[in-house]
């Protein structure tokens, strides 16, 4: 059998004001002075795959329209929501007044490992994410519910910043849906 792709028709995506009105699964993903614009461009091209309902862009993070940013979201700036704040404890201030849970992806003693970590999927929780060397900032420790870790098998200690992201959207999706 030979494989062929899928003809762009059978995809049956959302035009940009149908996804903009389309309920979103209640995840904020909190970038935390990420360096790469590049990163940030594909963390929002995974944030609009996922639906989720806005991203949070912190400290040095830049923000749309930076060049970077725009190269890699290919336009996903335009669908997906987001704030800028001037610190990420700020944000997750703001965040934690709300009552969404602060769920940071971070290598903490008490993380708990992805596969064993049950998200809360009646509430809304953000998704803390660091920066691609100090990961998440030492003063928005305390403010976190939980944390979680990917578990790794290589000789790096980490995964990149926007594969983590995936990762772990993937997985709440997965949750979120059942059996797959």
């Amino acid at each position: 059998m030979s494989m062929q792709r899928k003809p762009y028709e059978e995809f049956d995506r959302h035009s940009l004001e149908s996804f903009q009105q389309a309920e979103k699964i209640p995840v904020t993903l909190v970038l935390d002075n990420i360096r790469s614009g590049l990163n940030i461009g594909s963390i929002f091209r995974t944030a609009d795959a996922f639906r989720i309902q806005s991203i949070y862009l912190c400290g040095i993070s830049a923000t749309p329209p930076a060049r970077e940013v725009l190269k890699s979201a290919l336009g996903a700036t335009e669908s997906v929501s987001w704030k800028y704040s001037a610190t990420t404890l700020e944000c997750l201030k703001e965040l934690k007044d709300r009552k969404v849970k602060l769920i940071g992806v971070e290598q903490l003693k008490e993380s708990i490992a992805l596969d064993h970590f049950t998200f809360p999927l009646q509430l809304s929780i953000a998704l803390i994410l660091g920066n691609e060397v100090n990961g998440v900032s030492e003063d928005c420790l305390p403010m976190l519910d939980s944390a979680l870790e990917i578990p790794q098998f290589g000789t790096k200690h980490s995964f990149n910043v926007a594969i983590s992201a995936g990762i772990v959207l993937w997985e709440y999706y997965r949750q979120l849906s059942g059996p797959i």
